[in-house]
């Protein structure tokens, strides 16, 4: 069973978290071979030495906040169906009364009461002139939007455009004066255990900063077709939806998204959005207010170590051809169901999960060259790359 948490949005409760606090006492480190001791010495002061160099995470944490944004938002759920009077014994089949039924009955009448649920994330600051960026499921149903700034100023937000097959939204608030803002960095440089921070709202706490590494990258996690997330275990909790992933340069390198828990709490894993991702999806959000992906127009599945040898491949990479398209790109350009695509556009393609991301990110009409492995020949394909289409979502 998954427990994959993804909907990050802290419902407000009226009750209070308590957190119990643990105190360990942490033991000495004792140097186990005593003739080695100069030689940790050494390799302790270099690590010291390159440690004094990392950037101050305070310093990094002061720079960012301000361009951090609270987002709280109002759902209207809808109100129940009432049904027609029924004569006795009741409405149910065997007689029984519906218990919601008739607590709205004795405390509202025959009027079912206006019910909201409020919604809490994060988001952050892109322009000066109020463009944020967020999680579409921290905004995506919301019928009003309040963006709380660091100095306690209040916006109401608009929807620009959002995304729900990569979670990504972006809205604007009109400020009265130019915002601060955070940069955006390049994931493809973020490498496993690099230090990162994590700011956002978890639990309606405002401003919290909590830091941890890059636990992994490229993770799928079914989240939907273009799964490619960052790992880490910088705490992150309800209410961090949106929030950015920084590096120690102070630059936005994901999007807080989701979480592995059990509970509902954090336990060290986390997910982020790669900011590379986000770019091209906020840059169509902005400027369309949707997305249009490009659309290959075959159906691929991963190349196992068993498949490998069969095909001529000296180790399981790429993405198998499982089935083309009729009249698609693909099609029209002469792949086949059995190819194994190595490369698209110049870039290698590893595994097939990678292929899918690969694509949509390709504009409409942008001539490609897909590299392909047929019967231990490499040959290569040209074709324009067509619009996505309702109903293949998860095709490439």
């Amino acid at each position: 069973m998954k427990h994959i948490v993804k909907l990050y949005r802290f419902r407000v409760a009226a009750w209070a978290l308590f957190v119990p606090m643990m105190f360990w006492r942490v033991p000495s480190l004792l140097a186990l071979d005593p003739s080695s001791s100069g030689q940790s010495e050494k390799s302790a002061q270099a690590l010291a030495g390159e440690a004094s160099q990392l950037p101050s995470l305070a310093l990094v944490a002061k720079i960012a906040m301000p361009a951090v944004v609270n987002i709280s938002t109002t759902q209207k759920l809808k109100q129940r169906r009432r049904l027609p009077p029924s004569p006795s014994p009741g409405p149910g089949p065997r007689g029984e009364q519906d218990p919601f039924e008739e607590f709205f009955r004795r405390f509202f009448g025959e009027q079912s009461p206006s019910r909201q649920q409020r919604s809490l994330g994060s988001g952050f600051i892109i322009s000066e002139d109020g463009y944020i960026i967020t999680n579409n499921h921290v905004v995506g149903d919301a019928a009003k939007i309040t963006v709380r700034l660091s100095d306690k100023e209040e916006y109401e937000a608009k929807v620009i455009g959002s995304d729900d097959k990569t979670d990504i939204a972006l809205i604007k608030i009109d400020s009265k004066h130019p915002l601060p803002t955070v940069p955006l960095g390049k994931s493809a440089d973020l490498q496993i255990g690099d230090w990162v921070l994590a700011i956002g709202n978890p639990f309606g706490l405002e401003q919290t900063v909590t830091a941890g590494i890059c636990s992994a990258k490229g993770r799928v996690i079914g989240a939907g077709p273009y799964d490619d997330f960052i790992q880490t275990d910088a705490s992150i909790n309800p209410g961090n939806s949106g929030g950015p992933l920084l590096n120690l340069k102070g630059e936005v390198v994901g999007i807080n998204s989701a979480i592995f828990s059990q509970g509902g709490g954090n336990i060290g894993i986390g997910f982020a959005t790669p900011i590379d991702l986000a770019k091209s999806i906020v840059t169509q959000l902005k400027e369309k207010g949707k997305v249009t992906r490009g659309w290959l127009g075959v159906v691929i599945q991963e190349v196992t170590s068993e498949l490998a040898k069969p095909f001529g491949l000296k180790e399981a990479t790429g993405a198998l051809v499982a089935e083309v398209t009729k009249e698609g790109p693909a099609d029209q350009a002469g792949l086949q169901r059995g190819d194994i695509i190595t490369a698209f556009n110049g870039t290698p393609v590893k595994s097939a999960q990678e292929l899918p991301s690969l694509v949509a990110r390709t504009p409409v009409g942008e001539k490609v060259n897909v590299t392909v492995l047929r019967e231990g020949q490499e040959k290569n394909f040209h074709r324009h790359a067509g619009p996505v289409t309702r109903g293949t979502p998860d095709r490439s």
